[in-house]
């Protein structure tokens, strides 16, 4: 597996700029073991100019990374009403991608109208030799398991595949484990990593359709309590189908300053490289 980082460690609560100049995280990402970047519309989307999508390249390429998938509107992180229409209007998204040099983009789902417009922008990514991936997450087509398979055996697509996600299916109660993993084989072409617990007294929530508001905690990755994500299962089960794509750290942790951001880079680089010794 090859490590990504996620710009999502440094952004700011709203989703919508960094809390750390971005030339900062991407030297940090280099130099903290990591390969890629996961890139979000924080940082870069389809409402920045060319000049600004092609000085973020050049950044990239000069701390020598690459990145491994693209968020490229605002929307889709946010999981809101809006957030399946970039569909409608794919090719900003793909220009985004192209011009970082990225051959994923996410995308979202939230209802079965959304699904014929997603076999079309998929017809325009294999154009361009795109991808279009869709995490497991909650409120969206993708909360459950059979569900997910469903709509992507629906949207039938060589180049629509999946973003393997345990805390969501965690928190929609679904398996995450070897056995889960096997099933999305066929389309499996990215994974995220986040940690947490379902527990009463978690500070924050997040509203599933298929069960209702999931009170949580965020945990450290390396949490040895026991509550959180089995991690051990998830590493088994992506060396039991040979999965050779990205491994982001995808958690949310609002970092604000560079000397943090730089110890946490770090700590978990050297947490993922613990399952493969």
């Amino acid at each position: 597996m090859k490590l990504s980082l996620s710009v999502r460690i440094a952004e700011a609560a709203c989703k919508t700029k960094l809390n750390i100049p971005f030339p900062q995280v991407a030297e940090i990402a280099a130099d903290t073991g990591y390969a890629a970047l996961c890139m979000r519309a924080s940082v870069v989307g389809v409402h920045s100019t060319q000049a600004e999508l092609e000085e973020v390249r050049s950044i990239v390429d000069q701390a020598g990374l690459v990145i491994s998938m693209v968020t490229a509107d605002l929307n889709i992180p946010q999981n809101n009403n809006d957030a399946p229409q970039a569909l409608r209007q794919i090719e900003p998204s793909l220009h985004v991608a192209e011009v970082l040099g990225s051959q994923m983009v996410r995308v979202c789902l939230k209802t079965e109208e959304d699904i014929p417009y997603a076999r079309q922008a998929c017809d325009l990514a294999a154009e361009r030799g795109i991808q279009l991936v869709h995490q497991f997450h909650p409120a969206c087509l993708f909360e459950e398991l059979g569900k997910s398979i469903e709509v992507l055996q629906q949207i039938d697509r060589p180049n629509f595949g999946l973003i393997y996600e345990p805390a969501s299916l965690l928190m929609c109660g679904q398996d995450y484990g070897i056995e889960a993993i096997r099933t999305i084989q066929p389309w499996l072409r990215n994974a995220y990593v986040q940690n947490l617990v379902i527990t009463a007294e978690g500070p924050d929530h997040l509203e599933t359709w298929c069960l209702g508001e999931r009170p949580f905690r965020l945990l450290p990755y390396w949490d040895e309590s026991g509550q959180g994500i089995d991690f051990a299962e998830v590493f088994s089960g992506l060396k039991a189908v040979d999965y050779q794509g990205f491994m982001t750290i995808h958690q949310a942790e609002g970092i604000v300053t560079a000397d943090d951001a730089r110890a946490y880079s770090r700590r978990c680089s050297e947490w993922i490289d613990s399952f493969s010794s």
